[in-house]
């Protein structure tokens, strides 16, 4: 039995349990036995819940529950609830593990969300916010008795190695949800190690967000070696675990992965230390692998020798669409390799982010040379490069004749006294990777990475 959030589970960053949180046993016994009745909206569910615990009613998820309501009048048959706290256009008191005990329970088992609309999927993004290891308690607990959840962002919360094995372990026995972004909290390698148990029970979980999380070597090798036999998970991002030593023991592991995996689409290994050693195994799998089609190696130390071993796999793999080597270095000479294998060979890469990575004018021409000759071939990064004239205008000249489009690049022409320049854009791979847009159109071509090969409904 899980301690309560005022016992076992410590309070983190000065953002203390509910004082009149109830004990575990008689926690679990009123989410069992006392069912919300049908009310008329949630945000009045939420109000009276509120009056009802003797909380604080925090307008900004008051605002946020009005909005969906509006949604479900609507007969809307998949709603989000948006309460991440990096939202500037409101007032926004960001939401405390307090205040998601009184959220779970409007979410848990309502008949207004789970009767009333049909609703087919429900999304919950509750990223940065301050519910810590005490919200994370009642998010285990939401997960148990919401059956319409398929997507919960947790990232930026403050959730640490206990609130990571209270979600992981009720993951368990959980069949619906189907994306968990754990972005940004410090599970360390002792929460990682319980994720890598779930994987192995699971089977209805497809896309795990585990960036920035502190893994540590035992956890990236129990991924890996978990994943050689997991056929559900699609997406996985292990970005940024805290390694030691300079043999690339978990890029060889993975690599290894990749050669029994036929199931994962999508793999994110930045800032794993990779060199062009590392790269050499990852590649040596691709030529076996025929499901990844979604490879992010950026912010590693790959140079050009590392392109050789790329170039090659690319001219026989079918399958890859995305691979981003933002912030390497792989100067001219390894985006030449690039450009030959994509102009004369690989007919299937439809994106490329050589972000930083000192390429000189001459690479740059080369590769967008490539984008003339290669029809599939629509999406290439480059800002953060050495350009010169040659560049600007080769650039310049590939959106005058329509090979490329505005918002598959992140750099735009323009001309002073005669001469043609290159601008930044904010389009990206990852635009939208740690933020959405609080106004206006979502254009998902801007995150082209997750719009050309998509996992999952909520990327």
């Amino acid at each position: 039995m899980w301690g309560s959030p005022e016992g076992a589970i410590p309070a983190k960053s000065g953002y203390p349990a509910p004082a009149a949180t109830p004990s575990p046993a008689s926690a679990w016994a009123l989410a069992d036995n006392s069912a919300p009745e049908p009310v008329g909206s949630l945000q009045k569910r939420y109000k009276n819940l509120c009056m009802e615990k003797s909380r604080k009613i925090n307008p900004f998820i008051l605002h946020i529950l009005q909005g969906v309501d509006e949604e479900i009048e609507k007969g809307l048959e998949g709603i989000t609830l948006n309460i991440a706290g990096n939202n500037h256009l409101i007032p926004v008191e960001r939401v405390t593990g307090e205040d998601f005990w009184i959220l779970s329970k409007v979410l848990e088992k309502n008949p207004y969300i789970n009767a009333s609309i049909c609703l087919c999927s429900l999304g919950l993004d509750v990223r940065y916010n301050f519910i810590s290891d005490v919200g994370a308690y009642y998010a285990a607990k939401l997960l148990q008795k919401q059956y319409s959840l398929i997507y919960l962002n947790l990232m930026f919360n403050d959730i640490g190695p206990e609130g990571g094995e209270l979600i992981a372990k009720v993951l368990h026995k959980n069949t619906t949800l189907k994306y968990l972004r754990m972005t940004g909290n410090k599970i360390e390698n002792k929460g990682g190690m319980f994720f890598a148990t779930m994987l192995q029970i699971n089977s209805s979980l497809e896309k795990l967000d585990l960036g920035d999380c502190d893994l540590g070597m035992q956890s990236v090798i129990a991924f890996a070696t978990v994943l050689t036999q997991n056929q559900t998970i699609k997406g996985i991002n292990l970005n940024r675990p805290i390694l030691y030593g300079k043999e690339e023991e978990s890029t060889v592991h993975l690599g290894h992965m990749l050669k029994e995996n036929q199931c994962l689409v999508e793999l994110h290994m930045c800032k794993h230390d990779i060199r062009n050693g590392g790269l050499k195994h990852l590649c040596e799998a691709l030529y076996l692998n025929k499901s990844l089609r979604y490879l992010d190696v950026s912010c590693n130390k790959i140079t050009r020798d590392g392109m050789v071993f790329l170039a090659d796999v690319l001219k026989s793999n079918t399958t890859l669409e995305v691979i981003d080597l933002s912030f390497n270095r792989i100067e001219n000479t390894g985006a030449k390799y690039l450009s030959e294998t994509l102009a004369s060979h690989n007919r299937s890469l439809k994106a490329l982010s050589v972000v930083s990575n000192n390429i000189k004018g001459e690479g740059l021409v080369a590769l967008s040379q490539s984008l003339k000759i290669n029809p599939t071939f629509s999406n290439i990064y480059i800002w953060g490069n050495k350009f010169d004239e040659a560049t600007c205008v080769a650039y310049s000249d590939l959106f005058q004749m329509g090979h490329l489009k505005p918002e598959n690049t992140d750099v735009e022409p323009f001309v002073v006294d005669g001469h043609v320049y290159l601008a930044e854009v904010s389009n990206g791979l990852k635009k939208h990777y740690y933020w959405t847009p609080t106004y206006g159109a979502f254009y998902h071509s801007a995150n082209a990475g997750f719009n050309l090969v998509q996992v999952g409904q909520h990327l």
